[in-house]
């Protein structure tokens, strides 16, 4: 059992920010260990409701989120329900009211493009208010700027912000990121990870144990 098994407040006295995994209650949301979540604004436990959107069931898409990521207030993630189909000569998602237009309820997922899952790897940091779209793979080690509407995948170690989200700079250099892709700190034992907690802060990959 890890630290974060069970825990909603990582500390003492802030109800603002919880340990994410312990309040999500669906199936099509996998949260990692130790990845927060912070909401000055709602209650962090509504998570789902206010910032994982247009999830329905009938898509059978996911949210995948790895461990150690830290999620500002307010980072939405919009799934493919919020899509419009763009190949259709009109966007009006005609589908959806199949009642009104005598369509067969079983085509109402051709109302919208589906794109698929949204995946974020480990250590990944999602700043204030930014949008995730649906399809989209965030690498290990990314960070997505304030704001930012990430329409694309983002690679490891990358800085991506604007509308939409473009990559801004890698956090380090290729040698230093195909190293650490390589060790995967955090699947590291808490014990190792305890003792390797300067090391990790410190910016020095030669540093770790």
């Amino acid at each position: 059992m890890t630290i974060s098994e069970n825990k909603i407040y990582p500390r003492t006295g802030d109800t603002q920010t919880v340990y994410l995994k312990n309040v999500i209650t669906s199936d099509r949301i996998k949260i990692g260990d130790y990845t927060m979540y912070n909401d000055f604004v709602h209650d962090p436990w509504e998570f789902e409701k206010n910032n994982v959107l247009y999830h329905y069931p009938i898509n059978g898409d996911q949210l995948q989120i790895g461990k150690f990521c830290s999620i500002a207030c307010g980072a939405k993630f919009l799934f493919t329900s919020a899509n419009h189909a763009m190949y259709s000569l009109s966007t009006y998602p005609f589908p959806i009211f199949f009642e009104e237009w005598g369509l067969d309820v079983k085509e109402i997922t051709s109302a919208w493009d589906n794109k698929g899952d949204i995946v974020i790897g480990n250590d990944v940091w999602i700043g204030f208010e930014a949008v995730i779209l649906s399809g989209v793979t965030i690498g290990d080690g990314a960070i997505i700027g304030t704001r930012a509407v990430v329409t694309k995948d983002v690679p490891p170690y990358t800085i991506a912000g604007g509308v939409p989200a473009k990559p801004i700079r890698k956090r380090f250099s290729d040698d230093v990121i195909s190293e650490l892709l390589k060790l995967q700190w955090w699947k590291w034992s808490e014990n190792r990870i305890k003792k390797n907690i300067a090391a990790i802060q410190s910016g020095r990959i030669g540093d770790l144990e």
